[in-house]
């Protein structure tokens, strides 16, 4: 059991054979002699209970499939920072070099020392790190207090993802020792909530990006560890069920990048509660099953005070079927770039640079959809486009080329937003602009012959159907039209097997 005692390892994080799991018990599980381990994995379809055997509880899990019983023996407790960064780090394949004796004076006493230039190489390597990366090393915790600063003092980014942490404390202890860190990721790694204080001020003083997806962390929990990291830019929580449960005050004032990608429990009201991070820049919302965004504060044609620095929003992969949603995002005051792929609005049957179009068109100060710049040149083409798309519905809705007689009514306004001040920008649509063309289908190319005889008037005049283009019908018509004939202009008088006939018109 990596010489763990037995009496501290419940709450502690362990790994067996790759698999990463918390220990919930430890003790006899009758009738089976000997110590046991139970565990709770964090894949559950690796487990075969819920904590309990042959009727008696012995721990509880969230999945009924999570538990097991373990030897001790088969348990990896991890190993502490220091550790992981030698196994790692230190070239212990260099080829060795014939040890040279030293002599050294400790106190008054001179004392010989073999090796002493492997550590000096050793001690070299790890005080020159600035990026580390120990994903997956079984991390545990600080080690020795001091050690850490000593050996690696000039640490800047570190990589602790999917690791054996087990709670805030042993993160703080190895953070405190780092006074250059500016990088963290403590991605899969199971904190437990940190205590009611915050962070040691001065613990995490130029943190600049913390990654915490997949820990199980809470929104409260966030905003608790919050004043200690006083210039926090960049902030990654995807993947841990998070629920915005209230607003930061004071806290996370300078973050610029938020990501709560995968937080399915996220609704449109809680977005309400974020709205007003002074220096959001960045807000990525992907997979969370958000259908609706609006921004009560704003009429049409208005924009919200809500994300007041808002540049870039991230809807991939959500539940966005309706347009009224791209008309919202219009009223973001400093909104410039979009990505919103794999939504039923998008991905529907319509074509895929129609939509497009329409989005460059619903929202103005847009310049990048889903990471491709919208040309000066591709936005004219959407917006007219757009305008002429909607001219009809516009003209129907009270909409006029006379300015004075142009008054569209609400349900259309509400609808199309932008639309008259496209008007005003390339002026109102013309009439021949909204003529709907006939879709080329042969019942719409056909011409009406309408036929008579001349010496029978009681005889209807009879219509027939005949294709106009690529068909039979044109080289008699141009026949008919060379014919010489001193009758009234639109009629024509030819011979047949039944007699004359009368070609009266042709339309």
């Amino acid at each position: 059991m990596n010489s763990t005692s037995t009496s501290d390892v419940i709450g502690r994080r362990v790994e067996v054979n790759g698999e990463h799991a918390t220990v919930r018990f430890s003790g006899l599980v009758p009738p089976v002699a000997g110590l046991w381990l139970g565990v709770e994995w964090d894949n559950p379809e690796r487990g075969k209970h819920d904590g309990s055997h042959e009727g008696t509880v012995y721990f509880k899990c969230r999945h009924p499939t999570a538990g097991s019983f373990i030897r001790p023996h088969k348990v990896n407790f991890g190993v502490d920072f220091l550790t992981a960064i030698k196994n790692r780090y230190v070239l212990e394949d260099e080829p060795k070099e014939e040890e040279t004796e030293q002599i050294v004076i400790i106190g008054n006493k001179p004392v010989e020392t073999i090796g002493f230039d492997s550590v000096i190489k050793q001690q070299s390597q790890l005080s020159k790190l600035q990026d580390v990366s120990l994903r997956n090393c079984a991390v545990n915790g600080a080690g020795d207090k001091g050690e850490i600063a000593k050996a690696c003092p000039n640490i800047r980014s570190i990589d602790l993802s999917k690791n054996l942490l087990s709670s805030w404390e042993e993160v703080i202890d190895i953070a405190d020792q780092l006074k250059h860190l500016e990088v963290l990721n403590l991605s899969e790694n199971k904190l437990t909530s940190p205590s009611s204080s915050p962070s040691p001020t001065g613990t995490f003083s130029t943190l600049k990006l913390l990654v915490l997806n997949r820990t199980g962390v809470t929104w409260a929990e966030v905003l608790r560890c919050a004043s200690g990291w006083p210039v926090l830019e960049k902030l990654y929580l995807e993947s841990n069920n998070i629920i915005i449960s209230e607003r930061p005050t004071d806290v996370l004032q300078t973050v610029k990048l938020l990501d709560l990608s995968s937080n399915q429990l996220i609704d449109e009201n809680q977005l309400f509660l974020i709205a007003y991070l002074p220096r959001l820049e960045q807000l990525i919302l992907s997979d969370i099953g958000i259908s609706s965004i609006h921004f009560p504060d704003a009429g049409i044609g208005c924009k919200t005070s809500m994300f007041p620095s808002l540049q870039y929003l991230v809807l991939n992969d959500n539940q966005i079927a309706q347009w009224s949603v791209m008309n919202e995002l219009d009223k973001l005051q400093s909104l410039h770039a979009l990505s919103c792929t794999r939504n039923p609005l998008t991905e529907g049957s319509k074509d895929a640079q129609t939509t497009r179009q329409f989005i460059i068109a619903r929202i103005g100060q847009l310049r990048t959809l889903n990471k491709c710049a919208i040309e000066p040149e591709e936005r004219r083409g959407a917006e007219l486009d757009y305008r002429k798309a909607f001219g009809n519905e516009w003209k129907k809705a009270g909409g006029h080329q006379d300015p004075e007689k142009n008054r569209p009514n609400e349900e259309f306004l509400a609808a199309h937003p932008r639309y008259q001040a496209l008007c005003l920008k390339y002026g109102a649509p013309e009439d021949g602009e909204l003529k709907t063309q006939q879709p080329f289908l042969l019942k719409n190319q056909l011409l009406t012959l309408k036929i008579k005889y001349p010496n029978q008037h009681d005889q209807k005049v009879i219509e027939k159907q005949l294709p106009g283009k690529n068909g039979c019908l044109s080289p008699l018509f141009l026949l008919l039209n060379r014919w010489p004939s001193h009758e009234a202009a639109g009629s024509r008088t030819v011979h047949s097997e039944c007699g004359l006939l009368q070609l009266v018109s042709v339309h």
